[in-house]
């Protein structure tokens, strides 16, 4: 198994079958929480100095399923892998659904918990994230892959936000499905009592009542103090409203404080939790902050990079000691390769190395469209915000393409631009770089005035080979939010809770339209 923290690049299922990272029944506990089958395309904001939302977006991953090639592949796939009950249960679902959008939906999901259920072990728990207009058809998967036996809880995550005029009740409600590996399992589960109401209190005038263990009919009244009732299966935590540090920008962000309840309650410190579709990273952080060993599965760069930053801001740079990321280049080849695969996978790897945010371009079809991605940064609180502008090409380039990134930089008031290429740059690329002169800075940082190449060149070999990054006052960086310190109080908790044991109750309020947060995956 791959030792210590581990972030993998790449699609999950076959990750997850490499037995040199993922043994047979080697994983204490699984949350995952994979996009629904809502169909939408879900983008990541990215914040502006003023604090506001970006208008420039990047998609981060397609919550739409068709029924094509791949789809039918995955379905055999499932039926193949997944033993006689899975066979039978996507065999009546192709029956009822056909092939339409939701059963590309289930064949994508059906190998990938086959899998899930190979690497967990006999003592473990999973906790599937889904929504109500998946879970009924994802509960009948589970237990075809568990066994009815196995299952331990349909839990409802209920939030408020603000609402919208509909014919039917406001959802507001998630549907985490949780199951035990065995039978007889989970062998963690550190139960949480919820405080006993203000109405229970003055009834009963702190004593509790039980059940006589004898003739379990009886109710006896003990002069004890009483711990409150066994957590429900139903949770009333809020989701994160958009005046929170904890907010990142990411649309499926999960608050901390349900990942908290999860990993506390089906984990004991040291033990490997796993989530194969781990996004902006919140069950990572969770599982870090409580002295958990974790393993995270992305298939996007986006989603690697936000979480690589986020344990840098919330942990200190010397947590990267901690982890490793498999599947990035590491040499010029496998870079190379990466662009011949997915182009824009190797634009997101690209920026991802230089500390860069993805232009709303990124993901367009077609002919290439200019400007990759940026950089903002202030030389000091009282400066204005400069832009760096960066464009990736794995392709061929000439001394057009330095010509041309002069004009985007022109165009949009940027002060520095870079080319990163695979290909080694030519003399012509060189000397018209150098013709666009420097940047200097009003407010130097520092002893005196250092100056800037206007216009820089990076091959992927300078920056993997030699280091090489952008040259600007990277002290004044202000691209990406940063996220909260982590604190932790002497209970081992990640924050205070509330008098009810949940969340800040501000946290709760529902948000005005314009910062409106979707709750779905």
């Amino acid at each position: 198994m791959a030792s210590g923290n581990v972030l993998f690049f790449g699609d999950n299922l076959p990750i997850l079958r490499k037995p040199e990272y993922f043994p047979p029944a080697s994983v204490d506990l699984i949350y995952l929480d994979p996009p629904f089958s809502s169909g939408r395309n879900y983008n990541v904001l990215f914040t502006e100095t003023n604090g506001k939302d970006s208008g420039a977006q990047k998609e981060a991953f397609t919550d739409t399923w068709h029924w094509d090639m791949a789809a039918a592949s995955a379905f055999a796939d499932a039926v193949e892998t997944g033993g006689p009950r899975v066979a039978a249960v996507m065999d009546a679902f192709k029956r009822i659904l056909h092939e339409s959008d939701t059963m590309a939906y289930l064949s994508m999901m059906a190998p990938r918990l086959v899998a899930l259920r190979g690497v967990l072990k006999p003592s473990g728990s999973i906790y599937l994230h889904c929504d109500p207009t998946a879970s009924h058809h994802l509960k009948i998967l589970m237990d075809s892959i568990f066994g009815p036996e196995c299952f331990r809880n349909e839990i409802i995550w209920s939030y408020r936000r603000w609402p919208t005029p509909t014919k039917f009740y406001q959802r507001m409600h998630d549907v985490i499905l949780f199951y035990a590996a065995d039978a007889d399992g989970p062998g963690t589960f550190n139960v949480e009592y919820e405080p006993n109401s203000p109405s229970y209190v003055k009834r009963f005038k702190g004593k509790t009542q039980m059940l006589d263990p004898e003739t379990k009919t009886r109710k006896i009244t003990l002069e004890a103090k009483s711990r409150g009732m066994p957590r429900r299966d139903v949770w009333d935590l809020s989701i994160i409203a958009g005046f929170k540090k904890e907010r990142l920008g990411y649309p499926t962000q999960k608050p901390e404080t349900l990942l908290e309840r999860i990993i506390c309650t089906s984990s004991k410190k040291g033990d490997v939790v796993l989530d194969p579709f781990c996004g902006c990273g919140t069950t990572i952080a969770v599982a870090q902050a409580l002295g958990r060993r974790w393993l995270g599965i992305d298939i996007t760069y986006l989603a690697i990079g936000l979480v690589e930053r986020r344990l840098k801001h919330a942990f200190g740079a010397d947590v990267a000691k901690g982890w490793t990321v498999v599947g990035q280049p590491v040499t010029v080849k496998e870079a190379d390769a990466l662009a011949h695969r997915d182009r824009y996978q190797f634009q997101w790897w690209v920026l991802d190395k230089l500390d860069a945010w993805p232009r709303d371009n990124v993901k367009k079809k077609g002919a290439d469209q200019g400007v990759d991605g940026v950089i903002n940064f202030q030389e000091s609180p009282n400066n204005p915000v400069r832009t760096i502008l960066i464009q990736a090409k794995s392709g061929g380039v000439h001394r057009s393409d330095v010509a041309t990134l002069s004009g985007d930089m022109g165009r949009e008031g940027a002060v520095i631009g870079a080319l990163v290429t695979l290909e080694p740059t030519t003399d012509d690329m060189r000397r018209e770089a150098a013709s666009a002169g420097f940047y200097t800075p009003e407010d130097p940082i520092g002893a005196g005035r250092p100056r800037y190449p206007a216009i820089q060149l990076l091959t992927i070999a300078d920056i993997l080979e030699g280091g090489k990054r952008i040259e600007f006052p990277e002290k004044g960086n202000v691209t990406f939010r940063k996220a909260p310190v982590a604190q932790k109080r002497p209970s081992g908790r990640l924050r205070p809770l509330t008098e009810d044991g949940e969340g800040d109750e501000d946290d709760g309020d529902p948000l005005p339209p314009e910062n409106e947060q979707e709750e779905s995956g």
